[in-house]
């Protein structure tokens, strides 16, 4: 470790890669609040959080255990076509408590062209919030109502098959019927937001 006089030990977040103090202090300091995206190895987390003075205050929150339990959503809920559907409940509960505008945060994730981030990005707008982000970052349609996944389930061979789309087998659904039950699931939340 370096001993120079000139030498700074960043904070501890940072040396343990979990803030990055320059972006959240930019997002901190505006006047719109977060919309923060963090997914893990289980699922989707995406909240409005507004930072206060005593910390920070979470505004609302969606989480992929809901897109299963309330909407009967049957297919991997940390992929992009889930991500987007949380996206549109995390829009609507956002619009439902006032909130029209929030800035992304992405905490120390890198911007990924087409990642289930940006589709979680794109169920928020389409739900009404505003989110400033470039179109072409956003995943293609076909992505994001799980077309992708319905075609590579036709082409692969049956051990494949059975082996990649095993949790989809086990509870029920087809790979190929994909896109059908995302349809399924967003007439449903946007039935029971849009009353």
């Amino acid at each position: 470790m370096a001993k120079d006089a000139h030498y700074r030990v960043a904070y501890r977040r940072r040396r343990e890669q979990k803030t990055d103090y320059q972006a959240r202090r930019i997002l901190a300091t505006s006047e719109y609040p977060r919309f923060v995206v963090r997914a893990s190895n289980k699922g989707i987390v995406a909240q409005i959080i507004k930072a206060e003075i005593i910390g920070d205050k979470v505004l609302t929150q969606a989480a992929s255990n809901e897109l299963v339990n309330k909407y009967g959503w049957q297919a991997s809920g940390k992929s992009i076509p889930a991500g987007y559907l949380l996206g549109l409940i995390a829009g609507h509960k956002a619009v439902k408590a006032g909130i029209e505008t929030a800035y992304l945060d992405l905490g120390l994730k890198r911007p990924t062209k087409g990642s289930k981030i940006f589709a979680v990005v794109k169920g928020a707008i389409d739900a009404g919030l505003n989110i400033p982000c470039d179109s072409d970052i956003i995943p293609p349609p076909e992505r994001i109502n799980g077309g992708d996944i319905a075609k590579y389930a036709q082409v692969i061979d049956s051990e494949g098959y059975e082996k990649y789309f095993s949790m989809y087998l086990r509870k029920g659904l087809r790979p190929e019927s994909l896109p059908e039950h995302f349809e399924e699931t967003k007439k449903k939340i946007q039935g029971d937001w849009t009353q």
